[in-house]
């Protein structure tokens, strides 16, 4: 009896660690599917990039007025004129659909990764949305993508991206915070994301409790810190991987199914 007490004993261990690794592996095939799929699109996105000082860029460290309410705080945002299929109002009646699109990446007040993709026409003759010539910016003439407020044009492409940051890589080879002058000296742009699973932001959604919903993970997203002057490569995974293994006060099967990625998308030559 003792003999067989110790066999079940010893089987229920393998089983439990077996049923914790699958379960582990299934939570990291997830986020990693979900990622592929985004970057994917941003590789896309980012490669048909309009490189034309006429035309305005929306990024950290631009001109433009910064998002939600004066700051790029925790979440960046961009938006940029991409040579992309874009969506148009079922009302729309101009001929002149052109080839390009406004493209914008955000994260919404739910901790989700939006893109928008507003197809353009080549001129203002009729009700649908023409391109723009600076002065002319983005932020003055489509707020949506620029800032908090809703627009049709946007999808949720990353429904568990809760963190999304970037950087420049200049002509020269070095990494910036800051684009240069002419947006034609931006050789590349390197992401970062943060992305976790449906059972493990099903652990950190404290929607139940007093907090506010998704209250957990709004303030894990707050302590994956931003790139800085100097960061070099790998170095800002580092630090998140840092953070979320010195996370103790959130459940650490939750923790554990966090994925961390960081993508360069470089951009195709100026467009004359």
């Amino acid at each position: 009896m003792v003999v067989l007490a110790v066999l079940v004993l010893f089987v229920s261990m393998i089983v439990n660690s077996a049923a914790t690794i699958t379960t582990l592996g299934n939570k990291h095939i997830d986020a990693d599917s979900q990622a592929r799929q985004l970057l994917d699109r941003m590789a896309v996105d980012f490669a048909q990039m309009v490189k034309r000082d006429d035309l305005d860029f929306f990024a950290k460290g631009t001109v433009a007025p910064k998002s939600l309410g004066g700051a790029m705080t925790v979440n960046d945002q961009i938006a940029f004129y991409s040579g992309v299929g874009g969506y148009y109002p079922a009302t729309s009646t101009s001929s002149q659909h052109s080839p390009i699109s406004l493209v914008a990446y955000r994260i919404n007040s739910q901790n989700r990764l939006e893109r928008m993709g507003k197809g353009l026409v080549w001129n203002g003759a009729t009700t649908d949305t023409p391109i723009i010539f600076m002065p002319l910016t983005i932020a003055a003439t489509w707020a949506a993508a620029t800032n908090a407020t809703t627009d049709a044009d946007y999808e949720e492409i990353g429904p568990h991206v809760f963190r999304f940051e970037y950087c420049y890589v200049l002509t020269g080879g070095t990494r910036s915070i800051t684009p240069p002058v002419s947006v034609s000296g931006i050789a590349a742009i390197v992401v970062d994301i943060a992305t976790t699973d449906p059972r493990s932001k099903a652990l950190l959604d404290n929607s139940k409790q007093v907090a506010p919903p998704n209250d957990n993970i709004t303030k894990l997203a707050g302590r994956l810190v931003d790139y800085t002057s100097g960061t070099g490569p790998g170095q800002l995974l580092a630090q998140w991987q840092s953070v979320l293994d010195g996370t103790t006060d959130m459940p650490r099967p939750a923790i554990s199914g966090i994925r961390l990625y960081e993508r360069h998308f470089y951009l195709s030559p100026p467009t004359l």
